[in-house]
């Protein structure tokens, strides 16, 4: 990256910053290749608390003029008007991704809120801090589309898709993932929004292993799968997601629907749209859910791809 391109970021930065509503938000998306040199460079407003992800080791020239740029943001009006108090730079490219606090005083477990809804995250201590923030149409989506429907969330993590469904009026959603501690963040999401917890369930499980007790607890109206590109030991996408595709039958109910999501540049919308077809040919692909504006990439394949069937 280039340290000469760090007034653009800053540009770009306080241009966000001055529209974002009192949410969470990236202001900042390097990793979108629209802004040459800093690719490997992103933003986040964590309702307060910014949060600034450096994926690839810089030279010292980059950081002294990253954190002198950052401490100058702190004492603009801006920063005041948006009741700024912390600045971290995690350096997501070193082992453990560690974070340095460069102003104020972390609150590494800040409640924030997005359409509405609240969700507990956890800064700092690994690299993701509990919610994708591009995802948010996904689960706007989701909240639209869910009344009365019992639903599948697989590969939950901390159950974001969960808690746009139950606010939405699911009656019921069954969210799988081996982690157990991502569940018990999933409920703690779900309590922050006073949900009925006997409407949620949480299974700790391989999905590989589980697929009979998964089915127990259908039929489902939508199944949701989100996956990461690459778990190792347990996921490796173009081979598993296959596997997951060909047991939608016998999950779904008659007009069920299914949300596809995939988020590897290295694997394509098609990838998805044809996979589906070869697996399970009963299902036909309706749309693509745009990204939020602030993901946008310049080439669309490259960015998050989440496909409806039906």
């Amino acid at each position: 990256m280039q340290a000469s391109q760090l007034p653009l970021f800053f540009q770009q930065l306080t241009q966000q910053l001055a529209i974002a509503p009192n949410e969470v938000r990236r202001l900042f998306h390097g990793r979108g290749r629209r802004f040459a040199g800093l690719e490997q460079l992103t933003c986040d407003w964590i309702q307060g608390q910014l949060i600034v992800n450096v994926f690839k080791g810089v030279d010292e020239t980059f950081v002294t003029a990253l954190k002198q740029g950052l401490d100058q943001l702190t004492q603009s009006s801006l920063w005041q008007e948006k009741n700024g108090r912390a600045i971290v730079v995690q350096h997501r490219y070193a082992q453990g991704a560690p974070s340095e606090i460069i102003w104020g005083e972390l609150d590494n477990r800040p409640v924030v809120e997005e359409s509405g809804l609240k969700y507990q995250l956890d800064i700092g201590r690994n690299q993701n801090f509990g919610l994708f923030l591009d995802m948010r149409f996904g689960r706007d989506w989701v909240k639209v589309n869910a009344s009365q429907k019992n639903v599948l969330n697989l590969f939950a993590y901390t159950c974001g898709f969960s808690v746009a469904a139950i606010d939405g009026g699911a009656d019921q959603v069954v969210n799988v993932d081996m982690a157990r501690s991502s569940l018990s963040k999933g409920r703690d999401n779900h309590h922050l929004n006073q949900h009925n917890l006997n409407q949620v369930k949480f299974l700790a499980y391989d999905i590989f292993r589980s697929w009979g007790k998964i089915k127990r607890l259908g039929p489902y109206d939508l199944i949701i799968i989100d996956p990461p590109s690459f778990q190792k030991g347990s996921f490796a996408l173009t081979k598993d997601y296959k596997r997951i595709l060909r047991r939608l039958p016998e999950l779904l109910c008659d007009g069920g629907e299914v949300i596809a999501c995939v988020n590897s540049p290295q694997v394509t919308s098609d990838f998805l749209i044809e996979s589906m077809q070869e697996e399970a040919p009963q299902l036909s692909f309706v749309e693509r859910l745009d990204n939020p504006p602030e993901f946008a990439d310049i080439d669309s394949e490259a960015a998050l791809k989440v496909l409806r069937f039906k």
